[in-house]
């Protein structure tokens, strides 16, 4: 069952986690992955980020959330991390 917080977010009222995966192109280094898991950690209901880095290839981000993460807000959490590219938003919804 899905509930909404006062802004709009849907989250699920008992308590199970969902799995967003990005792909992402243009890391490179330990110091990328390191900036795109701290702007995805700080997205609300973000609970655990784990990044997979591919140098020269797409890396892939996996982030557990409390809530569905908005697409906009995932490609502005990568924008601000660095000149990275969000190829695709894929979910895993329990």
């Amino acid at each position: 069952m899905s509930e909404f917080t006062a802004d709009g977010t849907e989250f699920t009222a008992d308590g199970t986690d969902r799995t967003t995966t990005l792909k992402l192109s243009g890391l490179t280094c330990d110091h990328c992955v390191a900036h795109v898991t701290e702007e995805l950690k700080n997205l609300d209901g973000v609970k655990n980020v784990s990044v997979v880095l591919n140098k020269g290839g797409q890396s892939v981000a996996f982030v557990v959330s409390d809530v569905v993460l908005d697409d906009a807000a995932l490609a502005a959490a990568i924008d601000e991390a660095g000149d990275y590219t969000l190829d695709a938003v894929e979910r895993d919804i329990a």
